[in-house]
């Protein structure tokens, strides 16, 4: 069957949706940290961790 590069594309940020988000997390945190706001680049460095654990937590439940 033929798959549309829409679907592929769906089914690929359906996928990797946490990684991209928790990348972007941690490039704001170093965008903070480069800019002198060393006290929210340490709080918001916190978030990609905790992205991605929740990822797995919720992916763990749908396989239940």
């Amino acid at each position: 069957m033929y798959i549309t590069t829409m679907e592929k594309l769906r089914d690929f940020m359906f996928k990797y949706y946490p990684i991209i988000i928790a990348f972007l997390t941690m490039l704001y945190s170093i965008g903070l940290g480069i800019t002198g706001d060393t006290e929210s680049a340490q709080y918001s460095a916190h978030w990609p961790g905790t992205i991605l654990l929740f990822a797995i937590a919720i992916r763990q439940r749908r396989k239940v």
